[in-house]
């Protein structure tokens, strides 16, 4: 390893392009995709013959990848997503191939691109206009948009039909709240119906209508994992079967029907690799595909070659595009990744850490005593850093329906190069390993979870002892930064530090101000209602135990977060201040203009790794390592 400057080495990670959301091309010769060469977010246009690579945006797109777009079906433009300093409060623009844009769709609300037409003259759109998100027709040449559904659950995963007559989606009417069905209904929304293909309180959702309309592709998690399943309406609704995929050892989701209809692709999750298999529609035999122990997906479409458009990462090889030969099982790189001046062999691979838990560590519980729960094997990635003795940073990750995988994170790899071994947990509550896994976190948020971060902490400083129990930090964003702030309230005897990036500290004001989907979907659906769940509410928040924080906390958020509004931070920062600590001494706060729940732009991941970095060498510091260094 090279004695680089460090703050070179912050920036080159930080300023290393990256490939997100590949769309191929209605007749295979190109890709669509977002790409931050230029130190944002812009859409660009891969040539798959030669290779060459055309920016086609400029400043026009968000500066979070979370918006996708679409090709029209004529090939000569693409919609996509427009909005304000990630506010997430999106329009719907279309951009010509030689980067003309205009507005098409322009509503209150958030508004979510699902599906276009295949003339092109109709997206299908969900929207939260009217307070929940439902779905409404957009007519193109006309401007009219046309409410579809009116649902109190929020509706998810719209698909139009091959000749545009039908829509499939999925939402809620039962009592039962974790349930989720599938429906078709006519193309004005009306005469819809529920398939039933999942038993109640099950998960189940419409992924891609086959090329002749009769056959609906699903997922659903009625068996505990998860599974693929294409339901047969040649019969009619009334009469639809659905026949279901896989053997029931991994967790698997259906992600598109390959061309005719004959075979589908799906992603197969085992522990903290993702590889994409491709199912016969018929025969139900599979083939899983050949790449590193990673994360790897399929994207819609065929190349003009009739090769799939695979996007792959690991832990330490960057996201590229290859090409995937399924007769000859071989890929070929469309787009490589970019490593500057870095040796992706520098690049640090977790090892695999698993221990049984309880929920209810060694360490004294500050805030909420606790009763041992169900015993759980819960597995972890351990990066080591290579420095002696090795500070720890314990990073949980956010959703909480989420999981860490083996897929490169530039944060991570900053963090190794500072000296700082990491580790992640995923805990219950985690996705990955089945509903009931998930549901362990229902009605228990900052409880077992919690307790598997820090029993996890515990048991890899037991196991390895060049880890400095003395200089422990925890780490996280959204509900990751919940878990932060959970941690240094509940188990401050472990931590020397804590960073809370856009996290939540108080459930009744997250309740209030989140996005409406969000309200139902994720604090309804984990915790109930408020007024009739108030002790929970109140018990859980980490506000209201400020005064069992024992060391140094940054909190930093975005102004213009629409998931965990900005307040969140603001009530933490004035409770700390009530409580009696000095800011600048025994917490540091920031907040961050023009940026919502995360941004994509490269100044801002250099601003994140400086506030990190600063931060940590402060309070626990570590002696460099430079475990990624550039010129070596």
């Amino acid at each position: 390893m090279s004695d680089t400057d460090e703050t070179d080495v912050l920036r080159e990670l930080a300023s290393l392009p990256t490939i997100a959301s590949p769309r191929v091309s209605p007749d295979g010769e190109t890709v669509a995709l977002y790409y931050d060469v230029t130190g944002r977010n812009e859409l660009h246009l891969l040539d798959v013959a030669d290779g060459s690579l055309e920016q086609l945006s400029d400043g026009d797109v968000p500066r979070s990848v979370r918006a996708g777009f679409e090709w029209d079906p004529s090939g000569d433009r693409l919609f996509y997503h427009r909005d304000e300093d990630g506010d997430e409060q999106h329009d719907v623009w279309a951009m010509s191939l030689d980067g003309e844009s205009e507005p098409v769709v322009e509503m209150d609300g958030q508004i979510r691109l699902n599906d276009v037409s295949e003339d092109g003259e109709t997206l299908l759109l969900g929207s939260s206009r009217g307070g929940q998100m439902n779905l409404y027709r957009y007519d193109v040449p006309s401007g009219e948009a046309t409410k579809l559904t009116e649902y109190d659950r929020a509706v998810a995963a719209g698909e139009l039909s091959p000749d545009g007559d039908r829509i499939a989606y999925a939402t809620n009417e039962t009592d039962t709240y974790e349930n989720m069905d599938v429906y078709v209904a006519d193309a004005d929304g009306s005469n819809p119906r529920n398939l039933d293909v999942g038993d109640l309180g099950a998960e189940a959702a419409s992924i891609d209508w086959g090329p002749d309309g009769d056959r609906l592709l699903v997922n659903d998690n009625s068996a505990d994992l998860g599974r693929a399943g294409i339901v047969d309406l040649s019969d009619g609704v009334e009469n639809a079967t659905v026949t279901w995929f896989g053997e029931g050892e991994f967790e698997e989701g259906a992600s598109h029907f390959l061309e005719g209809g004959d075979r589908f692709v799906a992603s197969r999750t085992r522990g903290a690799v993702t590889v994409p298999v491709v199912y016969d529609a018929d025969t139900g035999e599979s083939d899983e595909l050949d790449f590193p122990a990673g994360v790897a997906n399929v994207a819609e479409g065929r190349l003009a070659d009739d090769d799939l458009l695979a996007y792959r990462t690991t832990s330490s090889r960057r996201p590229e595009l290859v090409a995937y030969d399924l007769d000859a099982d071989e890929t070929e790189t469309v787009l490589g990744a970019e490593y500057g001046p870095f040796d992706p062999d520098d690049f640090v691979e977790p090892e695999t850490v698993s221990f049984t838990s309880d929920g209810v560590p060694e360490t004294p519980a500050r805030a909420v005593d606790h009763d041992p729960y169900e015993e759980f094997e819960i597995e972890g990635l351990l990066f080591d850093s290579g420095r002696r003795p090795s500070p720890l940073i314990v990073n949980p990750h956010g959703g909480p329906r989420h999981h860490d995988m083996r897929r490169f994170s530039y944060r991570v790899q900053f963090l190794l190069s500072r000296g700082y071994s990491v580790l992640q947990v995923n805990y219950r509550g985690s996705t990955g390993r089945g509903r009931e896994f998930v549901e362990e976190l229902y009605d228990d948020w900052g409880g077992a979870e919690q307790g598997d971060v820090a029993t996890g902490a515990e048991r890899v400083l037991d196991e390895y002892d060049w880890l400095d129990e003395d200089r422990v930090a925890v780490y996280g964003g959204s509900y990751g930064g919940y878990s932060a702030n959970w941690q240094m309230v509940q188990y401050p005897d472990l931590y020397a530090a804590g960073i809370t990036w856009v996290g939540v500290s108080d459930l009744f004001d997250m309740y209030e101000n989140t996005m409406p989907h969000f309200r139902t979907e994720l604090m309804v659906k984990n915790l109930g209602e408020p007024d009739e769940n108030e002790a929970t509410y109140r018990e859980r928040s980490p506000v209201n135990y400020v005064e069992n924080v024992d060391a140094p906390l940054l909190i930093v958020h975005g102004v213009n977060d629409p998931r965990v509004p900005v307040s969140q931070a603001r009530i933490l920062r004035d409770a700390l201040d009530e409580a009696g600590f000095e800011e600048g001494d025994d917490y540091e706060y920031e907040e961050l203009g023009e940026e919502g729940h995360g941004s994509g732009d490269i100044d801002q991941k250099i601003r994140s790794l400086e506030l990190l970095d600063d931060f940590l060498d402060r309070r626990i510091g570590a002696e460099r390592t430079a475990v990624a260094s550039p010129d070596d």
